[in-house]
């Protein structure tokens, strides 16, 4: 039998989200390092420093939605084509109800204008499927992800993240903890997250000085992921285990440190 007298094979849209036709632009553009070439010596990146508008239509549509999934135990979350474009684009990062969907297995962000993920995800302890693909402002990942112990698949645009094996975009540089009293509900930008309670290491406190925080890429699902822990002590970070093959094998602070070679 020819190729042409072949049956014809039918394949699921694994995002139909990708095809909306709704008006409106639905990310920001990103130049936080190049995505098609290795980065050059002493490259340097940053934290993108958009805020939250928790008074914006599509954050508050995002906690119904949330509301909803939560009450209904759905096993698939996919929240952004309930949302218009301009929705879509006003969410820079989920709310910390997302914890709430334990019965979730499939968590689907294609597309998102996400900068940061909050470390709440760690509470979704039934995921198994995690795909914010073509999520191009979606750089790093909290470490309390590795908490989600059923995760086997995922799908990440893996040029968009630090220190890819692509091209070894750098990591931003981390702060170190303050000598003054912080609000940890509200840290600025510049730390990455915009709140750190508890640890990402032994979930205790982190006192009001501030994150020890470190950089770890380590295989999650199906991809290697760059992790920021925010512990509560340099104890904490010590403990972490061995990063992924191929990349820096201990928890590091990020800026003019020295990467493996790109592939």
């Amino acid at each position: 039998m020819t190729d042409e007298q072949l049956p014809a094979q039918v394949f699921p849209n694994r995002f139909p989200e990708a095809v909306d036709s709704g008006r409106g632009v639905s990310q920001d553009n990103c130049h936080c390092f190049s995505q098609i070439r290795v980065s050059p010596p002493g490259a340097a990146t940053s934290f993108h420093t958009d805020i939250q508008d928790t008074s914006a239509p599509g954050w508050l549509r995002m906690l119904e939605l949330i509301e909803e999934a939560a009450a209904d135990g759905r096993e698939e979350f996919r929240p952004l084509p309930e949302l218009s474009p301009d929705e879509r684009r006003q969410i820079v990062t989920l709310p910390t109800s997302i914890g709430r969907l334990t019965a979730v297995r499939t968590l689907v962000l294609y597309g998102s204008n996400l900068v940061r993920i909050p470390p709440e995800i760690g509470g979704m302890t039934s995921l198994e499927e995690f795909s914010p693909y073509t999520s191009r402002r979606l750089h790093w990942f909290p470490y309390e992800i590795t908490r989600c112990t059923r995760l086997v698949n995922s799908t990440v645009s893996t040029r968009s993240i630090y220190g890819n094996y692509k091209y070894r975009p750098p990591f931003p540089q981390l702060l170190a903890p303050s000598d003054a009293a912080l609000d940890l509900n509200s840290l600025a930008p510049a730390w990455g997250t915009t709140a750190a309670r508890t640890c990402s290491v032994c979930t205790g406190p982190i006192s009001a000085q501030g994150p020890h925080q470190g950089w770890l890429s380590r295989v999650v699902a199906t991809d290697v992921l760059p992790l920021l822990v925010n512990a509560c002590s340099q104890a904490c970070l010590d403990t972490l285990p061995t990063g992924a093959k191929g990349y820096i094998p201990r928890p590091h602070r990020g800026g003019a440190i020295e990467q493996p070679s790109s592939r």
